[in-house]
């Protein structure tokens, strides 16, 4: 089975998991220097994770800042392959303070990276600049504040949605996506073809975040794989039941583990598939070539009024606190310019991630992006389906993983579910001991430090 671009690199994560508990020190608290309106040069790095396509877009939105800042800040950007590999190497760099300036941090790594205090409070920088705040999508922006304090500020963010292939659906006499499980598992068997070797729905390897999509299966069937206070509960019956889904899906020939699912659909190989906002683009380059028509969906309910069952995902960025006062504050000027309307629009059409800005949802441009291109409004209009993630996932060190494997257990060697899943529970359970240590230590709690949008925030509307 080939290794996705964000596959874990099993030989330095526990070096590198373990580096982080000691690494970085809060730098001394400062007011946001007014010296970043110096023309003085200043000299900055950002590392990320993007290669390929994703890799030019950045590219290019560091040639831009650079070109474009007025400030004499000069940012060099390093791509390192992948989250992981961005994580990983980011871990290692903060024991000889050989760290960038700033990062793009997973939705799996940067707790990791708050925990170690190496990551800078930005609520001074915010305050300071008159940074818009407020502009910022509520859902992305809380998942990155802790004690009231921003740490972690959203660019390529995105949602697991359902890709699927319209001619199939409608041969099959269904031209309205189902709107729950049950209502899949019965049409699924329908959209398979042998003399084509369509197999209806398409899942991620585990080596590609196979746990990511599966929370809003779980949510959806009114279970989680945790508390906010890390207990554990995938192995209770609602989770289980969807682990029960998957392995139905399996055993009666619709559902299958592609190597690559995003080839598999746009070759017309399946009838459906869950992915990430962030491959819209790709998805509309590779259907162009092949032919494939298809739309978007919001993931699947189960229960009725079973709230939100969809997750966010994808990454943001973290300034290192161990840098100097005036890296610190030309670092943020490059986070202004990044989050700034015209570029959140730009990186958005560019890339299929969300556009963070809610200003931005409702603008003219991706108004007229949407009409063009209404697979990418589905993402959009699934914004209210959204949460945070549960923390077994987003927090736990290799959370992903083991309930990744879990879940290839149940599809790939028919381990039952609840036992697949009391396995993971107990795993889940062992990794959680220390980080609920260190949480309590920095935060004095396991539930005061979370974030949540306010209860009258609005969703934006494209």
């Amino acid at each position: 089975m080939s290794l996705s671009r964000r596959s874990l690199i099993q030989t330095a994560a526990g070096t590198a998991a373990g580096a982080l508990a000691v690494s970085g020190k809060r730098s001394i608290a400062f007011a946001a220097p007014n010296i970043i309106r110096r023309q003085s040069p200043t000299d900055i790095t950002f590392w990320y994770g993007f290669t390929g396509v994703l890799g030019d877009r950045m590219a290019d939105l560091i040639a831009r800042f650079n070109e474009t800042n007025g400030q004499g800040i000069t940012v060099t950007g390093l791509a390192q392959g992948s989250y992981e590999e961005t994580a990983q190497n980011l871990t290692l760099s903060l024991q000889d303070q050989t760290n960038p300036d700033v990062a793009l941090i997973s939705d799996v790594w940067w707790f990791r990276f708050y925990l170690a205090q190496a990551l800078l409070p930005l609520n001074d920088l915010i305050s300071s600049r008159g940074f818009p705040i407020d502009d910022i999508v509520d859902s992305f922006r809380y998942e990155g504040v802790r004690k009231s304090e921003q740490y972690w500020m959203p660019l390529a963010r995105s949602t697991p949605l359902v890709y699927y292939n319209t001619d199939m659906w409608s041969a099959a006499g269904i031209d309205a996506f189902p709107a729950t499980w049950s209502e899949v598992a019965t049409a699924a068997p329908s959209l398979n073809n042998p003399d084509q070797q369509v197999v209806a729905f398409s899942l991620p390897p585990a080596t590609d975040y196979l746990a990511w999509p599966f929370q809003g299966v779980v949510w959806a069937h009114g279970g989680s794989y945790s508390d906010p206070d890390f207990t554990i509960r995938i192995n209770e019956p609602e989770a289980v039941a969807a682990g029960a889904l998957y392995q139905r899906g399996v055993q009666e020939g619709w559902m299958y583990n592609a190597d690559n699912q995003i080839n598999d659909f746009s070759s017309g190989y399946s009838a459906m598939m869950i992915g990430s906002t962030g491959s819209l683009a790709e998805m509309r380059t590779l259907t162009a070539e092949s032919g494939i028509k298809w739309n978007t969906a919001f993931l699947p309910g189960e229960i009725p009024n079973g709230g939100p069952h969809c997750s966010t995902g994808g990454s943001g960025l973290g300034i290192m606190a161990n840098i100097p006062a005036e890296r610190q504050a030309a670092a943020f000027a490059f986070v202004e310019f990044i989050s700034s309307y015209p570029e959140a629009v730009a990186w958005s059409q560019g890339t299929g991630y969300m556009p963070i800005l809610k200003s931005a949802i409702a603008g003219p441009e991706m108004e007229e992006f949407f009409v063009a291109n209404p697979t990418s409004r589905t993402a959009v209009d699934q914004l209210p389906q959204t949460k945070a993630q549960d923390s077994a996932r987003a927090f736990i060190p290799g959370g992903d993983k083991i309930i990744s494997d879990g879940i290839s257990g149940i599809l790939t060697n028919g381990t039952d579910p609840q036992a697949a899943f009391d396995a993971v529970a107990a795993n889940l359970t062992t990794e959680a001991a220390p980080i609920i240590e260190q949480v309590i230590a920095l935060e004095g709690d396991l539930t005061s430090g979370a974030a949540t949008p306010p209860v009258n925030s609005a969703t934006p509307v494209a």
